[in-house]
Order: structure tokens, then C-alpha cells, then sequence
């Protein structure tokens, strides 16, 4: 019993121990871990308030200032129709009604290029109208005058009788950077100009959106908010010179989303000088069907690089076959400007005269060559024509003009007058083109305005025939009912 008893007391006397050891340890620890350590307060930096720097973004208030009041609000009445409008313009200008009886209202800007009242618009925003009214940015109303108008380039140019304007002075398109900051400005309203920025995101769009023969598109996207009543208006850089003319947007709904689209101001100008001093546009081209080179083009002709625009055919009486260039040989530039699509040879070309001399780079076999190329109109001639060698036939829907003698001893004919415009009218939905020479209008020869008047004034049975024949020597007669 007595051995059991002393096993039992050290049991307990072991356990004991071990319980105060593992008490001390803890202590020790716990004590180890929250100790107080004693702090630098040298190391300690008061808090400061620290001013937020500025942003240094572009200033636009000069641009501004400089073209506010260039840009006034144009109010254009119209019959009763809408067959001058597609998707685009729709979106951009404004849609007028289709009843024949009433007359409908479409609204637009413009820009003041002289202080006597010259102002460029586009031409969707006038064509057919039989009044204009243009409102400036001081709430002033002027009746316009149409001086002239280019459907080729969607441009028109109109007149206010008014003295000292504000007007914005022509900057140079071909400086345009991709990534420069522009502002667009409009009247879009009626109240005052409203002005928005962006920046240049391409150049050289060509959008196929003006659907006529001949058509140049070459225009500058930018992503400046633009909406309904801005076509017409002013694109300028930050100096507040005008770079382009605003003529459409990019959207499924009518309003801004995203991108907007200016027609270069180096062709507005061009436009508006002849249309100032000659009445009439003087459309220039080099005389060559020409196609984009891509991968595809470039494997099936066994082009060395992917560049510049490929010569599929060249007009008879062309500047580029006198020059000796041909078919198959790739333009890729033009006076030193590099090309690479279409879009940018229009643009070039688009700034030139007939009788101009330009000199145009090409490959050939690899190899780089330059010609010297005379600009020829669309009849082949190399000369300046005016207004008044032409007209409009508003029965008709189409402007006609008289026919360098080469064409006609070409074609072996004495008589007949030339179209060189043809509006969406009778003429254009019966199939006539572009270019059909009118000899007779119900068996009265055309040699005149005062021919097609009287022709028309004495027409019997509501039938119109019209006789005549195209450049490539086709005879066609069309019949037509009033």
C-alpha cells in the first residue's frame, strides 16, 4: 500500500510542476507580445495640403471666337419632295414632306467666306429650293441668292446683301494631321452657333454616299459631336482657320454617334472660286479608270507592293494616254503627294483646272517613273468655260452646254446641245446619262436655250421624244410622257 501511495504522490507532485512551467511560459510570452516599444517622434512628418496641378488641355477659345460668328442658320423651302435626299442627309439635314401641294422646310449652316456675304453651304442643303433664308449669328435674316452649286462635291454658294460680315479665312487641308484637335461649328438651331471639338481621326474617306457619276469623296472624319442642322457648317483647327465643310454623320438613328464627316477646304475652295468667277465648276481629271491595289489585285497583275491606284483603262482624249502612260502602270502619286486610294487622287485632283500641268508618279515593272500630265475636262478639252455657255432646263432636270468642236467633228454631227448635269428628274428615271447629247426635242433641232424653250412651250399630246446621241457615237431616241 505504502508503494502505491508514493507512486501516486509523484504522479500528482509531476504534474503540478508541469503545470506551473507551461503558466510561466505563457506569462512570459503574452508579456513578450504586448510590450510598449518606444517610438522615434522625429520620424513622425505632419500631414500638408497639396494643391491638385491643372490639366494642361488645347485652348479652343480663339478658334472659337474667330468662327462663331462666320456660321449662320439657313431655312430652305422646298416643294413637295424628297428625291434628293438619301440615308446620309436624311439623318443629317432633314427629311421635307412628299405632299406636291405644300411646300416643306429643311434647315442647315454655313460659312461666311467674305465680309460682303459670300457664304458656302452644302449642296443637299439648297438644291431644289425656291427660297433661302439665311439667319447670322446677331438674329439678323437676309434672303440668299444661289450663286452656283456642285452636286459632284456636295457644295453650294449663296449670297446675302450685307457689307463688313465676319467671315473665316481659308487654312490648307493638306496640313491636316490625324490626331489634331478641330472644332465643328454650326447653326443648328436657329438661336446662336453652337461649337464642339474632337480630333482628326482619319482622312481621305471616300463613303460613296453622294451616288452620282463623278462624285469626289475624299472627306476628314473627326469625332466632334455634330447633329441635325450642321451639315453646312464650319470644321476650323485651333487657330480658327476653316479646314473643311461638315456634310454627314455616321449613324443609325439621325443623331451624333461617333464620327462626322467634313469635305476638305482646299476643294471648297477651289469650288467656290470658280463658282465665283466662272459660274460653274472647272471639273479637271487626269483620263484614267483607275481601282485600288489590294492583296488580291496585287497577286492576280504581279504587283511587287501594295500601293497606290491600279490603271485599268485611260479615256480616249486624255491627258495621261498623250503622256505616255498605260494601262497597268499604278499611280502612287501626285506633284509629290504620295496616293494610295482613290479617295486621295480625287482630293488632289479635285484642286487642279482643266489646262493644269501636273506631274504624276507611276510603277511600271517596279519601277518608279514620272509624267508630265495636261488636266482635261470631262469633254477632253483643256479650257476654261463660264456659265453662260450652259443652262439649266428645269422641265427636263437637266443642265445643258454647248460641245467643243473636236466632239463634234469626232462624231461627225453640227448640232445639239451637250448635258453636263443631270438632276433625279424625267430625263435620269428614263435612263439618260450623264453626257447624251440632245439634238432634237419633238423633231425641233437643239442648238440653244431658245430651241429647248420653244421645243418644250409646244409640246402636243403631253409626249416628249428626244433624239440624240452619246460620246461613243451611240444613237438613242427616248420617248417620254408628261
Amino acid at each position: 500500500m505504502n508503494r502505491i501511495l508514493n507512486i501516486f504522490l509523484i504522479v500528482v507532485l509531476g504534474a503540478l510542476i508541469y503545470v506551473g512551467v507551461s503558466n510561466a511560459i505563457d506569462n512570459h510570452n503574452h508579456a513578450e507580445r504586448h510590450k510598449v516599444q518606444p517610438v522615434d517622434i522625429q520620424s513622425i512628418v505632419p500631414a500638408r495640403y497639396v494643391p491638385v496641378m491643372p490639366f494642361e488641355g488645347p485652348d479652343f477659345t480663339t478658334a472659337a471666337e474667330n468662327t462663331i460668328h462666320a456660321v449662320v442658320h439657313i431655312r430652305s423651302e422646298f416643294p413637295g419632295k424628297t428625291n434628293i435626299y438619301n440615308d446620309f442627309f436624311r439623318d443629317f439635314f432633314g427629311e421635307p414632306g412628299t405632299d406636291p401641294n405644300r411646300t416643306y422646310s429643311g434647315f442647315g449652316s454655313g460659312v461666311i467666306i467674305s465680309e460682303d456675304g459670300y457664304i458656302v453651304t452644302n449642296n443637299h442643303v439648297v438644291e431644289g429650293a425656291g427660297y433661302v433664308e439665311v439667319t447670322l449669328n446677331n438674329k439678323h435674316k437676309y434672303e440668299a441668292e444661289l450663286i452656283g452649286r456642285d452636286p459632284t462635291t456636295d457644295l453650294a454658294l449663296i449670297k446675302i446683301e450685307a457689307e463688313n460680315l465676319s467671315y473665316l479665312t481659308y487654312g490648307n487641308s493638306d496640313d491636316v494631321k490625324i490626331g489634331e484637335w478641330v472644332i465643328a461649328v454650326g447653326n443648328p438651331f436657329n438661336l446662336t452657333s453652337t461649337v464642339t471639338a474632337g480630333i482628326v481621326s482619319a482622312k481621305a474617306r471616300g463613303l460613296n454616299i453622294l451616288g452620282i457619276p463623278g462624285a469626289i469623296e475624299s472627306f476628314i472624319q473627326t469625332d466632334a459631336a455634330v447633329n441635325r442642322g450642321n451639315s453646312g457648317g464650319a470644321l476650323a483647327n485651333t487657330k480658327g482657320e476653316l479646314i473643311g465643310i461638315n456634310a454627314a454623320i455616321a449613324s443609325q438613328t439621325g443623331l451624333y454617334t461617333g464620327y462626322s464627316f467634313a469635305i476638305p477646304v482646299n476643294i471648297v475652295r477651289k469650288v467656290m472660286d470658280d463658282l465665283m468667277m466662272y459660274g460653274k465648276v472647272q471639273r479637271a481629271f487626269i483620263g484614267v479608270i483607275i481601282r485600288e491595289v489590294n492583296s488580291d489585285l496585287a497577286q492576280v497583275k504581279g504587283l511587287e507592293e501594295i500601293r497606290g491606284v491600279y490603271i485599268e483603262r485611260l479615256s480616249e482624249n486624255g491627258g495621261a494616254r498623250e503622256s505616255g502612260i498605260i494601262e497597268g502602270d499604278v499611280i502612287v502619286g501626285v506633284d509629290g503627294i504620295e496616293v494610295n486610294s482613290t479617295a486621295q487622287l480625287l482630293e488632289i485632283v479635285a484642286q487642279h483646272s482643266p489646262g493644269d500641268l501636273v506631274f504624276v508618279d507611276i510603277i511600271r515593272n517596279g519601277t518608279k517613273q514620272r509624267y508630265n500630265v495636261e488636266l482635261k475636262d470631262d469633254q477632253g478639252t483643256a479650257t476654261i468655260t463660264r456659265k453662260e455657255d450652259s443652262f439649266h432646263a428645269p422641265d427636263l432636270g437637266v443642265t445643258l452646254g454647248q460641245i467643243p468642236e473636236s466632239e463634234m467633228n469626232k462624231l461627225h454631227i453640227t448640232y445639239g446641245m451637250k448635258i453636263t448635269d443631270l438632276d433625279d428628274g424625267m430625263l435620269r428615271n428614263g435612263g439618260v446619262k450623264n453626257g447624251f447629247i440632245i439634238q432634237e426635242i419633238n423633231n425641233i433641232k437643239i442648238r440653244s436655250k431658245e430651241d429647248v424653250d420653244f421645243a418644250m412651250k409646244n409640246i402636243k399630246g403631253g409626249v416628249i421624244r428626244i433624239k440624240g446621241i452619246y460620246p461613243n457615237g451611240m444613237k438613242m431616241n427616248y420617248g417620254f410622257l408628261l
